[in-house]
């Protein structure tokens, strides 16, 4: 099998999704998750559009690879998020089992890493700071947009 490109290469992945958060009026968050060389889903936040709290790009994301493998559990899978998980989605991926995370932008307001790493599973490796510049561009021009509103 032919390797597609890394961890930038799946990161642009999410970043595409992020972008579609921000056409949508939705914070620009968005995920895939890659498993075997494939993305197996794809997600952007939609706590908006759903009247959902919940509705985040990682729980969004979570719930379509179970889908797709037909398990709850996603060890041998990793999840590329534009923007550190939040606490609550953290929880959910250490429920999933998740293999690898890796993140873009830290979050130093509502990061999980502020409560801490063991929210996490025990056997997830961790990534941050993937495209960083990029993925904080994105949110901090989201952001910059509503104040001018």
């Amino acid at each position: 099998m032919i390797t597609v490109g890394g961890d930038e290469h799946w990161m642009r992945q999410a970043l595409r999704e992020a972008e579609r958060s921000f056409t949508a009026d939705e914070v620009p968050v968005g995920a895939v998750v890659v498993c075997q060389e494939r993305v197996i889903a794809r997600a952007h936040n939609l706590t908006e559009r759903l009247n959902d709290v919940t509705a985040h790009a990682e729980m969004q994301c979570l719930t379509a690879a179970a889908e797709h493998l037909g398990s709850k559990y996603l060890m041998d899978c990793t999840m590329y998020v534009t923007l550190e998980p939040c606490v609550m989605c953290a929880g959910a991926l250490r429920w999933a089992q998740l293999g690898k995370l890796v993140f873009g932008a830290f979050d130093e307001k509502a990061g999980y890493r502020r409560i801490g790493s063991t929210l996490l599973h025990p056997k997830t490796q961790v990534s941050g700071g993937i495209l960083e510049p990029e993925c904080a561009d994105l949110m901090k021009a989201f952001f910059r947009k509503k104040r001018a509103l």
